[in-house]
């Protein structure tokens, strides 16, 4: 029988839906062998540093054994890579960033060995790297991602809005929700000036929506742009609706180009309660808001949302990054440095 006649064939009842099912099984299968090799692997990684750093305490060897070492393990290992002097140091650095085997084993080799060195190259805190290597596991981000999330900050922006939640919210959703507003939010990959109008900033994240979703953080998912509210015989027009699949609520996003001012949160409340009278379903929690603001004055933002019922943050958004474009154009990419870096390949 041809491929052609095997194509045309008529199947059973219900076979593509077996056919997906399988599908997603192979591939489910193909991605747990995957990570259980890379598991394998960092765990390799771990105690070949830990033997070095035993070694190198208790019998005083110095660093050239490591450039022994590197020559013998590619000699008899020679399709295997990963023994370059370079990579054993790391390894070693690993193991003492690491010391607890526990952990390792459960958190650290679960990220590949070029997200491991990308914490032990930016941190030397061990808070700070263990806080990154678990929101790179909880987001699944790759290397590149890590890396611009460092860069930008993410855990000094990380719960640092101004809200109301802890008021307006019960526990744990006023954790969780404050935990998922960050102060500022920078939209650097828009390309616009500081001088940018609300509609244009608004256009530009809806047109680069992925980063714009990759910023906002997890369990965000887009739902529309100047999204229509009938109220009364007027309509009204939403800037960003999204919906927070942890949450389980509408977040209405507002944008102002301008200084906060107490009277924004008037018109983000009133959209706030158009979404939940007209678009809320039974099982949706409360809708939140958050204001996206040019700058703000941090004292005047809490007074205003001292008498709030609704659960709202303001935040401020940066448009452009801190150096000038000569600069910026002049100096190597963080992908340029690292292929220097790897001239000796590991």
């Amino acid at each position: 029988m041809t491929k052609q006649q095997i194509a045309l064939e008529t199947m059973p009842p219900q076979y593509t839906d077996w056919l997906i099912e399988l599908k997603q099984r192979i591939h489910t299968a193909q991605q747990r062998a995957s990570l259980r090799v890379n598991q394998e692997l960092v765990l390799l990684y771990w105690q070949i540093g830990q033997d070095i750093l035993t070694r190198q305490a208790q019998q005083g060897w110095g660093a050239k054994v490591i450039e022994r070492l590197a020559h013998d393990l590619r000699t008899a290992f020679p399709k295997m890579k990963g023994f370059s002097p370079r990579n054993l140091k790391y390894m070693r650095t690993f193991a003492e960033a690491w010391p607890d085997l526990e952990f390792v084993q459960q958190a650290v080799a679960q990220l590949p060995w070029g997200h491991n060195l990308v914490l032990l190259d930016k941190f030397n805190n061990t808070e700070m790297r263990t806080w990154y290597a678990q929101k790179t596991i909880e987001n699944n981000w790759s290397r590149n991602v890590l890396v611009m999330q460092i860069e930008s900050g993410l855990l000094e922006r990380q719960g640092a809005a101004v809200t109301n939640f802890e008021a307006t919210l019960p526990k744990p959703n006023s954790d969780l929700a404050r935990e998922s507003i960050k102060d500022p939010y920078r939209f650097d990959f828009l390309d616009l000036t500081d001088e940018a109008q609300e509609r244009e900033i608004e256009h530009a994240l809806v047109q680069h929506v992925t980063q714009f979703l990759l910023e906002l953080g997890a369990g965000f998912a887009f739902v529309g742009r100047q999204v229509l509210l009938q109220v009364g015989e007027e309509e009204f027009f939403i800037d960003l609706l999204f919906y927070h699949l942890k949450l389980r609520c509408y977040v209405v996003i507002e944008l102002k180009a301008g200084k906060f001012k107490p009277e924004h949160l008037g018109q983000l409340g009133f959209y706030m309660t158009a979404v939940d009278k007209q678009v809320k379903a039974e099982p949706d929690n409360a809708t939140i808001g958050l204001l996206l603001c040019k700058s703000k004055d941090k004292v005047v933002a809490e007074y205003a949302l001292g008498d709030k019922t609704q659960p709202m943050g303001i935040a401020e958004y940066k448009l452009v990054e801190s150096l000038p474009e000569n600069l910026k154009t002049n100096l190597p990419s963080i992908e340029q440095i690292e292929r220097e870096l790897q001239g000796d390949k590991a």
